[in-house]
């Protein structure tokens, strides 16, 4: 068993190609014996987005804080907000945005243990 705050847990750069000015922390995952999934939280400062990109597994993502858009394989920007759900399913291309000029976009994603 394990419990944790956020506040406690390690905050790292986003270094993948394609991203801008996004934290990355992980309080959940394999090294926690977790059988199935990590949970990461994302940081999107103002003016930032995630990579714009694809993968083989799903994405279930919450938005904690702040507002922005999730972008779409055909381009539209879907807007997201404080307490929203998100799905991404396999082999969707996608890119979260953080549209505000003043606020950070924090939101949770869950992913398959093995890719984080």
């Amino acid at each position: 068993m394990k419990i944790t705050s956020l506040d406690r847990v390690e905050t790292t750069k986003m270094a993948m190609e394609g991203a801008k000015d996004i934290m990355k922390q992980v309080p959940i995952s394999k090294a926690d014996g977790t059988p199935i999934c990590s949970l990461r939280v994302f940081t999107i400062m103002p003016g930032g987005h995630s990579p714009y990109h694809t993968h083989p597994f799903e994405h279930i993502n919450y938005i904690i804080e702040g507002e922005g858009a999730l972008v779409t394989e055909t381009g539209e920007e879907r807007p997201v907000k404080k307490g929203d759900f998100a799905l991404v399913l396999p082999g969707e291309k996608h890119q979260y945005k953080n549209r505000s000029a003043q606020n950070p976009m924090i939101m949770i994603c869950g992913v398959p243990k093995e890719y984080e």
